[in-house]
């Protein structure tokens, strides 16, 4: 009778997990730093499901670990509330409805002539302003002063004098080492743990499974010569690798998709435009990508293999992060990646989205007419990506 009764709350938690998420993907807009604000009212606020200082913690948790912070956030609490199945019905419940717009999005797209449409070079522009606005915000906190910014600085030539995923990679790995060296402090916090119904057994399957997908998708998606595994292949590594959230992924996603012609330039940066107007994560910029490509079993394998590493690095990482926290050089290591990442989104604002959005002085003007609405008057997001297209399709067409 005992078992039943656990049984059946842990089961109402996982619902209300899912119904208080979805509520939060059809209203969070805004981007990463404002789902978290909206995740603090919701569950330590109002539900009061955990204290400030858990909240606190596992936000500086998911800002440490690659992948979509506000999205691992959402995992987190429901992990903390209801384990493994808890974190899946917070992340199904803040991540389905940008999916299901963004897929009709790209499906609306399909049978258009894009390379003329002044409403979809209107939305590129607008992702001029949104990375712009990234970069500077991201700037002021990750790479704050000579030492960082220099990080920032040189990661960013380096990725555009050699554009590749392996650069991106080996800069992230030396930033990582040289904030190693020179960033860490001396002694941490002794803080309190936090409340995780996680095995540790759990954990580390977790962890076994993340480096496991990494080291093995890209030889049996060679070997396998199946389109949908080296899809997986492609977004698994991506959502692998990406430091600083949904913004910092464009440059790999684009290092992978466009080059290869899977997707024009086009068409991935209207998308990305349009990712702007929708609540919920960035990340689900992956839903229309893979639409484009695959049409709903493209959005699904896409979807699925961006998100796949963030869900198995909080699941691993939740019972070990005390410990890891109280490590001196970790702090370092961190401090130095994330001033490359700054770099890497800087170098991804220049090309390919300066470059092939920003064609004529009107395009210009339209950018900083669009940034002054973003940035002083604090137009929200979704109203900038309305307005930019209209403007620019009144004046095209």
């Amino acid at each position: 009778m005992t078992n039943e009764i656990i049984e059946n709350s842990k089961v109402h938690r996982i619902k209300e997990l899912f119904i208080v998420a979805l509520k939060l993907g059809l209203t969070s807009f805004g981007g990463p730093t404002a789902h978290i604000g909206y995740f603090h009212n919701e569950y330590v606020k109002k539900r009061k499901w955990l204290d400030e200082k858990a909240f606190a913690d596992l936000v500086a948790l998911c800002q440490f670990l690659p992948g979509p912070a506000s999205s691992q956030v959402g995992m987190g609490i429901g992990m903390m509330r209801a384990g493994i199945t808890g974190g899946a019905a917070s992340f199904l419940g803040f991540t389905l409805p940008s999916v299901i717009m963004l897929v009709l999005f790209a499906y609306f797209l399909k049978g258009l002539d894009i390379t003329h449409q002044g409403w979809l070079h209107g939305l590129k522009i607008v992702a001029v302003v949104i990375v712009f606005q990234a970069v500077l915000d991201m700037g002021k906190k990750l790479a704050a002063g000579k030492w960082k910014s220099g990080i920032a600085i040189l990661a960013a030539a380096v990725v555009l004098l050699w554009p590749s995923s392996i650069s991106q990679l080996m800069v992230i790995a030396a930033s990582g080492t040289a904030g190693y060296l020179f960033f860490k402090t001396g002694s941490v916090e002794k803080k309190n743990t936090l409340p995780i119904p996680i095995s540790k057994k759990t954990s580390i399957t977790a962890a076994v499974l993340f480096v496991c997908f990494l080291i093995i998708l890209p030889f049996l998606a060679k070997w396998s010569g199946i389109d949908g595994l080296e899809l997986f292949d492609r977004f698994y590594r991506s959502g692998a690798l990406v430091f600083g959230g949904g913004h910092v992924v464009l440059p790999l996603l684009e290092r992978e998709l466009v080059p290869t012609g899977w997707v024009s330039k086009e068409a991935f940066l209207a998308g990305y435009g349009a990712t702007q107007a929708v609540p919920g994560p960035l990340f689900t910029f992956s839903s229309y990508l893979g639409a484009v490509i695959g049409g709903w079993k493209g959005a699904a394998i896409t979807t699925a293999a961006i998100f796949l590493p963030a869900f198995l690095l909080i699941a691993a990482a939740l019972p070990y992060w005390d410990l890891l926290r109280r490590k001196p050089g970790i702090q370092g290591v961190f401090a130095g990646v994330n001033a490359a990442v700054v770099g890497i989104l800087l170098a991804a604002l220049y090309n390919p989205i300066f470059v092939t959005s920003i064609l004529t002085g009107r395009d210009f003007a339209f950018a900083a007419v669009l940034f002054g609405l973003f940035n002083i008057w604090r137009l929200p997001p979704w109203l900038t990506v309305v307005l930019g297209p209209s403007e620019v399709y009144y004046f095209y067409n």
